[in-house]
């Protein structure tokens, strides 16, 4: 079997001038290599592909492959994460993990938020504000927490972000809309325990392989920003859930992950309000997979799951579900 890999390369965009937090999505040439080693040791031949602007490309001289392991997050606008998906649809080249539309749905914090709240799942009260003007009329329960509408690897996130009056609404809006030039998702914050769970599979078959949580050291700030992301080892440490707490992780991440249609693997982050009750953050259809440094491969190891294994699990849950697709 033909695996194509797809896939931003970091480095590649360094060199074109845009900064470390912009490249913050992207991949290393280490998670590349891992993720194709992985698949060469499973069996499967593989091809590197890269980004999106390349798979248009090789699409169009015809070039296909028997499936496409699409890691793809995309540099601009509110569908960058949905184009590669869609335009292996439209050439009926299948592919692992989620389809467009949901790759749509959850980059926008916001439409998933709704989405999940519709299906009756706890997440924090929330506003978008599309306008510096609009934080007037917010009347949500200070402490707040601001993030962009549709950024990941916590990109937009730090001390400032959790909010406590008015004044400081205003301002940490109008920074990020004159910054990421995007909306802003302002929601009641959580001032619970945090933790992110691991998925892999689709409908019946979706099991979560782990939960751990994010535990701040003494010396760090309580926020998953983009600088506390970057430099986890000195600041945070992941401990396992177990027990009756796990279960619960497990409930309300399945039904996240079936509600929103999600496919093959990826995590679904939760955290407590202060009465304990666990809330859904949001969901990262698109996981990192960095053989060290990912969350996804770091759970997976704390459950005994080999970061060839959780590679392996990814690509048969996928297959088993193309198959079925195109049964009879």
């Amino acid at each position: 079997m033909k695996i194509g890999l797809t896939y931003d390369l970091r480095s590649d965009y360094l060199r074109e001038g845009y900064s470390p937090e912009e490249t913050a999505e992207f991949d290393k040439e280490e998670t590349i290599d891992g993720i194709e080693k992985t698949l060469n040791e499973l069996g499967y031949s593989t091809e590197r592909i890269g980004n999106a602007r390349k798979l248009m490309h090789r699409l169009q001289a015809g070039d296909t492959w028997d499936v496409v392991f699409n890691i793809c997050e995309g540099l601009y606008g509110d569908s960058r994460e949905s184009l590669v998906p869609a335009l292996l649809d439209s050439y009926q080249v299948p592919h692992i993990f989620s389809g467009a539309v949901t790759l749509g749905i959850s980059l926008n914090k916001a439409f998933t938020k709704r989405v999940v709240r519709d299906a009756g799942i706890g997440t924090p009260d929330f506003v978008v504000i599309n306008e510096p003007g609009e934080t007037e009329s917010c009347n949500l329960a200070f402490p707040l927490f601001a993030k962009p509408v549709a950024e990941g690897t916590g990109k937009g996130i730090e001390n400032k972000s959790v909010i406590r009056n008015h004044t400081d609404l205003s301002e940490v809006c109008t920074a990020l809309l004159k910054t990421f030039r995007q909306p802003v998702l302002v929601e009641e914050f959580l001032p619970g325990r945090e933790f992110t769970a691991g998925v892999i599979g689709n409908g019946a078959d979706a099991r979560v392989i782990g939960v751990m949580e994010v535990v701040y050291k003494p010396h760090a700030n309580a926020i998953y920003s983009y600088f506390n992301k970057e430099n986890y080892k000195d600041l945070i440490n992941y401990i396992p859930v177990e027990g009756e707490l796990l279960k619960k992780c497990e409930a309300i991440s399945l039904k996240a992950w079936k509600v929103l249609n999600a496919f093959d693997g990826g995590r679904i982050d939760l955290r407590m309000d202060k009465n304990g009750n666990l809330n859904f953050l949001e969901i990262n259809p698109l996981a990192g997979l960095n053989p060290v440094h990912s969350d996804l491969p770091i759970l997976a190891s704390f459950n005994g799951i080999t970061y060839t294994q959780l590679i392996g699990e990814i690509v048969e849950a996928a297959l088993k579900r193309i198959k079925g697709n195109h049964a009879g």
